[in-house]
């Protein structure tokens, strides 16, 4: 089964690449996998307040998740799946679309200021001819209509 890979992160840009994936695969028959990754320098400290932090960011993901998942459950019909990894973006990016074969299209949210897209579209970008599937770019400011309208 194909599935559309999108970021989970605290960008206002996320949203729009959620809605993407989910209204795409929708109308697809396809899946959505939500990946989340946790910067590895939000755990320089000693190891049992690492580990503290990384359980305290795993819960604020997971409850993050939840928000998007019931969203895509009860208006689209698709049950998301949650993938947490530590690490680089990009790498960790990679990293999952290499291991899960079913993973067909990359989804990534386009943030509206005016220093261009966002930090990960820009990392992301350089690796675009090397990636093995399509990458998607949704505009922040797409209206939710819009949305319906192109998926």
């Amino acid at each position: 089964m194909r599935k559309f890979l999108v970021i989970l992160d605290d960008s206002r840009e996320c949203l729009n690449a959620m809605r993407f994936a989910a209204m795409r695969a929708a109308n697809t028959g396809a899946g959505v996998t939500i990946l989340s990754i946790i910067p590895p320098e939000e755990f320089n400290h000693w190891i049992g307040v690492a580990d503290i932090m990384r359980e305290e960011a795993r819960d604020r993901i997971v409850a993050h998740f939840e928000v998007f998942a019931k969203w895509m459950r009860d208006r689209q019909g698709i049950d998301p799946e949650l993938v947490i990894r530590e690490g680089e973006a990009v790498n960790e990016i990679l990293s999952q679309i290499k291991e899960d074969p079913g993973i067909g299209v990359l989804v990534l949210g386009a943030g509206t200021e005016k220093h261009g897209p966002g930090p990960l579209i820009a990392a992301m970008t350089k690796q675009a001819g090397f990636l093995p599937i399509p990458m998607t770019l949704v505009p922040g400011e797409i209206s939710k209509d819009r949305l319906e309208e192109i998926t």
